[in-house]
């Protein structure tokens, strides 16, 4: 099994992501990572941090769900009670998410390259390989990112 096939395997939101989608992402991680290969520990160091400011999809979600919700409550009371029909249908966008892992929020905002927290995830502990933070799991920068990604994705 891939690396993509068993990250998708556990990731909900990956399983409903368009194909042509997750293998851009894909290999933008990989490219990513390629760059990163032979790269100095202070440089991916800065990664690192970059990727504990990254969103993810959840928090775009939920962020995206109350500013909406809010927004039709406002608009609600103020010009139309017709309005208020858009935070209930914000909200079971959101509760179709919990339960399913999709809602059609999900789809553009996957296009516009946000990552769930696994893919985040991934990266950061590939990079930390890198680096040589995990001893004697330690792969030459030299090694394919595809054998570094298959490793983290077991992880």
């Amino acid at each position: 099994m891939t690396w993509h096939e068993t990250l998708t395997a556990v990731d909900r939101v990956r399983a409903h992501t368009h194909v042509d989608v997750q293998s851009r992402l894909d290999a933008d991680l990989e490219r990513r990572l390629a760059g990163y290969a032979d790269a100095s520990p202070d440089r991916i160091g800065a990664r690192l941090q970059e990727l504990d400011r990254e969103w993810d999809i959840e928090r775009y979600l939920e962020a995206n769900a109350a500013s909406l919700a809010a927004a039709g409550i406002v608009a609600g009371g103020l010009f139309s009670r017709r309005l208020l029909l858009l935070p209930l249908a914000v909200m079971l966008f959101l509760l179709q998410h919990a339960v399913q892992g999709w809602c059609p929020p999900l789809a553009l905002f996957r296009r516009r390259g946000v990552r769930t927290r696994r893919e985040i995830d991934l990266e950061r502990y590939a990079l930390k390989v890198l680096r040589g933070d995990l001893g004697d799991q330690q792969l030459a920068g030299q090694q394919r990112v595809d054998s570094l990604l298959a490793a983290a994705a077991r992880d």
